[in-house]
């Protein structure tokens, strides 16, 4: 929400809003741009002074205050997503959604026209090299890339993000169960990524990752004006512990690795060409990549390890990285760490879905905080359920953030990598910070 408010702002509207709290680097980030509420906390009042438009973030609730105000006033409500299509619906739109590689490949999109002087507005849930802002509107843009989150809308607006969108053009990077709390049964859940293609524009086109079954049934269920174009793992080989693209007699080296990351390249360069961007000029962007944040992110190294730090916390993403990392690093023993932090993950009838999920590891380590739970709401997990699901005979389960970090620096890290995956902060602890005490 701050990203569009600051969006908004270089574009010239005047903007205000409104929070119970707003935290770091939101508050800086606002602040520099003079758009930090002088006072935290609703205030209805603000409202009658009736603005055009009332943008609703998800996380306020149906009897806030200034909601109910604006609705009384009978003042236009967007929802987030809503808001982004009204602002881009004259333009070419680009969105990409997937139960994972959704950012990384949306910051692949955005890497690469940039790189070829190509102006776009955009919306990425990552904060991004080059790109000062995780959401960009401008008036003299033809392009908006836009990562197709599937989660709701906002408090009153219960369809999925990426429902609003429209796409001319449309990613899907895969199907894995997620967000149990808002679509209960895979069956569900999988029809809004169907509701989401069957709005794709005429003549548009539908790009996808052949290899995902559900994905597959999706696009032989297209519209005929809509084009449905499968993708796969790019061509590569790996030299040391880098990954070269293969393109024809040409090599081309890269600062990101596993197989996800090529499926992901090889779905962006399809969405590049749409834009028309060339292979000459795609394969020389990509190799500048260098990720995004908390998506395999470097965050220390020396001769003998490396720490990763990753947003994985469902089932396939902690395979599909933790599995990434071991292949690319065969001669290195891996340490993988994992907290258990977002409403599905805690769920206990979810938790058999992480069975042997970090099985890759030599050494897998997984985190919850009861605290965390019960400020959920759900129903109490203990150490030997978590321990049980996961199975294997490299799991060890933590319910004291400070006895994991312990652990992890009395290890003897030489010739070993450390994989941290959350989309938490192990109760506050600072990653980055630890990570580089712990390599030196």
């Amino acid at each position: 929400m701050h990203n569009l408010a600051i969006a908004l702002h270089k574009k010239g509207y005047r903007v205000t809003g409104s929070d119970d709290e707003i935290f770091e680097p939101s508050k800086s980030r606002l602040e520099k741009y003079a758009l930090l509420p002088a006072v935290q906390g609703w205030q209805p009042q603000l409202i009658e002074g009736r603005p055009d438009v009332i943008i609703l973030g998800m996380h306020a609730r149906k009897d806030n205050p200034e909601l109910l105000k604006a609705q009384e006033l009978g003042l236009k409500i967007y929802s987030y997503p809503e808001y982004l299509f009204e602002q881009t619906k004259t333009k070419t739109r680009v969105v990409v959604g997937g139960s994972h590689g959704k950012t990384t490949t949306t910051s692949m999109i955005m890497h690469v026209l940039k790189f070829c002087g190509v102006n776009f507005d955009y919306m990425v849930g990552a904060t991004i090299d080059g790109f000062d802002t995780m959401v960009n509107l401008d008036n003299d843009t033809e392009i908006a890339v836009f990562e197709g989150d599937e989660y709701l809308s906002s408090p009153i607006d219960l369809r999925p993000k990426f429902h609003h969108y429209k796409p001319n053009i449309a990613l899907l990077t895969g199907i894995a169960w997620d967000h149990i709390n808002v679509f209960p049964t895979f069956e569900g859940y999988v029809d809004q990524f169907g509701i989401f293609a069957s709005m794709i524009e005429p003549d548009g086109s539908l790009i996808y990752f052949e290899g995902d079954e559900n994905l597959r049934a999706i696009a032989n269920q297209l519209p005929a004006n809509v084009d449905a174009i499968p993708y796969s793992t790019h061509q590569h080989f790996v030299e040391g512990t880098t990954t070269f693209l293969v393109n024809g007699a040409k090599k081309f080296p890269l600062h990101v690795f596993g197989d996800h990351n090529l499926q992901n390249i090889s779905g962006a360069y399809l969405v590049c060409k749409k834009l028309g961007i060339s292979d000459e000029q795609f394969y020389k962007a990509i190799s500048a990549f260098t990720g995004s944040s908390r998506r395999l992110e470097v965050v220390a190294k020396n001769d003998q390890c490396t720490v990763f730090y990753d947003f994985a916390h469902s089932p396939s993403k902690l395979k599909a990285t933790t599995m990434a990392v071991k292949k690319q690093f065969s001669d290195r023993k891996l340490v993988a760490v994992m907290e258990l932090h977002t409403f599905s993950s805690l769920k206990r009838e979810f938790l058999p879905q992480y069975h042997l999920s970090m099985e890759c590891a030599d050494v897998a380590y997984v985190y919850f905080d009861a605290h965390t739970i019960e400020h959920k709401k759900l129903e109490p997990i203990s150490a030997s359920d978590v321990e049980d699901a996961f199975g294997g005979t490299n799991c060890k389960v933590f319910t004291n953030s400070d006895l994991l970090f312990e652990q992890l620096r009395n290890t003897e890290w030489h010739n070993c990598n450390l994989l941290i995956m959350s989309s938490g902060n192990f109760s506050g602890k600072n990653i980055k910070e630890f990570a580089q005490a712990l390599i030196k």
